[in-house]
């Protein structure tokens, strides 16, 4: 049953260290995975007394699985020797303890509901051999917003062998070189359309330049942290972590050039398997849990609302929480996964279970489209999954399901294609952070997301789409801010013009310093900017701004209008004035990472670390976790409007004023001496 290949992709050729050596981790490399019965998939229906002990048993079925999973790949040596030592150490104590959980979770939803039935027959789990690809189940029915059609043309680049039946990387659980597929030998596929409602509407939230990262899931395992085992991004909202409130998301500061949109935009980060130890290494969601190497930080993040191919959009309730895309889906198989991977210039390309090698020039692109139709009653459901819907192939919603802004997220990286020749020694492999036992898999890509737009700018949003109109502070692909939010690009062309009016007019000295003041007045609002670009958090992966990047915090009027609208009815539970002074509470949180970021827990007991709220940012790679914003405010001196300026441009004025004087003195002796 277990794999008997022990061998990293890496691994192999003249000088190779071990996955062990490499990482730094403690993981030893082993060819093989355990695969559990997903149980939070199958409770679609959870009572909401019930739904937060639910959640905390979810997250330790988890928890229990990625401890057996370390115990496994720990244990390389001893199921070569006895293939009964992964059931008699690994998997039958893993049922032990699931068993139990299951039935905590049967008792708390028989105290308020109707007992679930079956639960008890989830609790046995198998090991597989990790790098065999999970059994093609039938994909959700429908039409191109769904995970549908896997990629036959993915994994030419298998050859070699490299990573066959082992699962390589820096921490010894993937990627290996079957990962990989060239983008060019991949046939167009994708299909995108209009239709009734063909607007867009775009809003800029910046690459996490910041470095905002935890380990936490808010909409899958509240209140625990750890919760989802590996890294996320987060822009937008820069208060989410598994302890968050929906007040405190409401109240928080955002990274969006709109302020209007307090919205929570996270995804799994992208590392490059290079030995990097990032400040993560030795940490529960980091390289305690297999995720490790240099975090790569996004060259570019877009984010755009489309509309429907057959109805008008309505607006998104606020709160509403979407995930798209299944972090287990290497074990769980394809009916959830809707992941997309491609390369600039090859985006009519789109692989769903390989990462694309791209031609030099080319950057990686991962692409994620959300589903789009809502059942009209829940911001959230028992599986995170069942309130919200993709479209079928013609772009209907299912019955009682009514359409809605889609989200598409496009994340952009500027990542050199990997040598698999050699294991990515030359060239480092990259790989998505996941669960330890999914290997790291592209297949398991996943993005989230919780609305957190304020009424009247969701109302715009809708507004724009079902007009067939483009619109938002990111409508031009992130790298110029929108209409009415360019308030640095005007005083590039005023200092000029008030230089050369003082030397046409010495005549009228009194009318010229009223003009020319203006001109400094205005130049700093210029050079804020200039700070955000490419300070990238003080993180080893990046890549800087290249100009084209739609950066969240670079260009946000402090005048722009706080969120003062209550919520509609769904989301009744969170308030809706979230006002300026919110800053107070990133910056708190900002704090505390600085204070914890070194951890109080290691080894694997993660269910007991006592880190609470501070693993929102305690594990950032940033040096400065500040938030950029504050440093809009910072009250900047002239830089070409100095007093020298001024002195230069009124001495012609001071001089015609002497002339006049001496003019009128000797006119009055002249008058005298004629008397």
């Amino acid at each position: 049953m277990a794999a008997n290949v022990y061998a990293s992709a890496t691994d192999g050729g003249s000088g190779g260290d071990s996955a062990e050596t490499r990482s730094g981790t403690g993981v030893r490399t082993a060819g093989a995975t355990i695969d559990c019965p997903d149980v939070g998939s199958k409770l679609t229906s959870v009572p909401e007394q019930a739904r937060g002990e639910v959640d905390k048993e979810l997250a330790l079925l988890d928890e229990q699985i990625a401890k057996a999973y370390q115990r496994l790949s720990e244990s390389a040596q001893q199921v070569q020797q006895d293939p009964g030592f992964a059931d008699n150490a690994v998997v039958n104590p893993l049922k032990e303890k699931r068993a139990a959980t299951l039935e905590r979770i049967a008792i708390a939803i028989d105290r308020v509901g109707d007992r679930p039935g079956g639960l008890e027959a989830l609790a046995a789990c198998t090991v597989e051999a990790g790098n065999e690809a999970p059994a093609q189940g039938e994909g959700q029915d429908g039409g191109d917003e769904q995970p549908a059609e896997e990629q036959g043309q993915a994994g030419q680049e298998q050859g070699n062998g490299q990573g066959q039946g082992a699962n390589g990387g820096q921490a010894g659980n993937g990627p290996v070189a079957a990962d990989f597929a060239d983008i060019k030998s991949v046939q167009p596929n994708a299909n995108d359309k209009a239709g009734a409602s063909g607007g867009s509407f775009a809003t800029s939230c910046g690459v996490n330049e910041n470095g905002l990262f935890n380990s936490d899931n808010i909409i899958a395992a509240p209140g625990v942290t750890n919760g989802a085992h590996h890294f996320h991004d987060y822009v937008g909202n820069q208060s989410n972590n598994a302890f968050a409130s929906d007040q405190d998301l409401a109240k928080a500061e955002t990274s969006c050039d709109d302020q209007g949109d307090k919205s929570s935009y996270y995804w799994p980060v992208v590392r490059l398997q290079n030995g990097a130890q990032e400040q993560d290494a030795q940490k529960p969601g980091g390289g305690i849990e297999g995720n490790a190497g240099e975090i790569v930080t996004p060259k570019q993040v877009t984010l755009t609302f489309v509309g429907n191919p057959r109805e008008k959009v309505t607006a998104m309730p606020r709160l509403l929480r979407i995930i798209t895309g299944d972090a287990k889906s290497f074990v769980n198989g394809p009916a959830n996964a809707n992941a997309s991977w491609s390369c600039t210039g090859f985006e009519d390309r789109q692989l769903k279970d390989k990462y694309p090698l791209c031609p030099q020039g080319s950057d990686v692109v991962r692409t994620f489209k959300f589903q789009s139709c809502w059942d009209g009653r829940n911001i959230d459901s028992a599986n995170h999954r069942t309130h919200v819907a993709f479209t079928d192939a013609a772009g209907n919603c299912p019955s009682g399901f009514r359409p809605i802004p889609q989200l598409v997220q496009r994340i952009v990286y500027d990542i050199d294609a990997p040598s698999l020749q050699d294991g990515g020694r030359t060239t480092p492999l990259f790989a998505v952070d996941s669960f330890p036992e999914q290997l790291h898999k592209p297949v398991t890509d996943h993005g989230d997301f919780i609305n957190i737009f304020d009424e009247d700018l969701m109302g715009e949003m809708v507004d724009c789409i079902n007009d067939g109109r483009k619109c938002g502070a990111g409508a031009d692909g992130g790298q110029n801010p929108a209409p009415g939010e360019e308030p640095q690009e005007e005083p590039t062309k005023t200092p000029e013009a008030p230089q050369k009016e003082p030397t046409k007019t010495p005549e009228a000295p009194q009318e010229e310093p009223t003009k020319t003041p203006e001109a400094p007045q205005e130049q700093p609002t210029k050079t804020p900017d200039a700070p955000q670009n490419g300070n990238g958090g003080g993180k080893p992966g990046d890549q800087g701004d290249d100009g084209d990047d739609g950066k969240g915090g670079a260009a946000k009027p402090p005048a722009d209008k706080p969120d003062t609208e209550p919520e509609p009815g769904d989301a009744s539970t969170a308030p809706g004035g979230a006002q300026p002074e919110v800053k107070a509470t990133a910056s708190a949180d900002g704090g505390n990472a600085a204070e914890q970021g070194g951890g109080s827990k290691n080894g694997d007991d993660q269910d007991t670390d006592g880190l609470g709220d501070s693993q929102a940012v305690g594990q950032a790679t940033s040096a400065a976790p500040t938030p950029s914003a504050p440093s809009r405010t910072e009250p900047q001196a002239v830089g070409e409007g100095g007093l020298a300026d001024t002195g230069a441009q009124l001495w012609p004025a001071a001089a015609g004023a002497v002339l006049v004087i001496a003019g009128f003195v000797v006119l009055r002796r002249v008058r005298r001496s004629h008397l």
